[in-house]
């Protein structure tokens, strides 16, 4: 079995979002995630992003179900996956092993998305971002209904 996952990089953001990209020319989103030959993974802070490592996912002698999981193995440690397009089972598997996955309509260049992620992070994420960025949450009202029985 020659199965590659070749892992290029050298992060050095704390406190970032690990963010993959399924793309076939490291410019767009533009590869469905079963499909997809590589990741390229960026590290997103507050002060901007750099590229962490690319992740080569090279499925070609696996079973369907064996390609699942060993794309998720390979993304292990990112919290946001974008990519054209994933099954359901797929989707369900990404989110159990605590990747967020994200669907673009139509190839999208992955800087816009990230300028996107950096201008949300350093407005009001949600508070899975901030969880994941161990940022302070000051006040979240999903907490206040526990509080009460204390």
């Amino acid at each position: 079995m020659n199965t590659k996952i070749t892992v290029e990089g050298n992060g050095t953001m704390n406190s970032a979002l690990r963010v993959a990209f399924a793309t076939k020319d490291m410019e767009e989103v533009n590869a469905h995630f079963g499909g997809a030959k590589e990741f390229v993974v960026y590290n997103v802070s507050p002060v901007g992003y750099e590229v962490s490592e690319v992740i080569k996912t090279d499925t070609s002698e696996l079973e369907d179900d064996d390609k699942t999981d060993f794309r998720i193995r390979a993304l292990k440690g990112v919290n946001i996956m974008y990519c054209e397009s994933i099954g359901g089972t797929a989707a369900a598997k990404v989110i159990r092993s605590g990747i967020h996955p994200m669907k673009v309509n139509e190839p999208t260049p992955i800087e816009d998305i990230l300028k996107t992620l950096v201008t949300m992070i350093n407005g009001n994420p949600p508070p899975w971002v901030k969880n994941i960025m161990k940022m302070e949450t000051l006040h979240d009202v999903r907490q206040d209904r526990w509080a009460e029985g204390e």
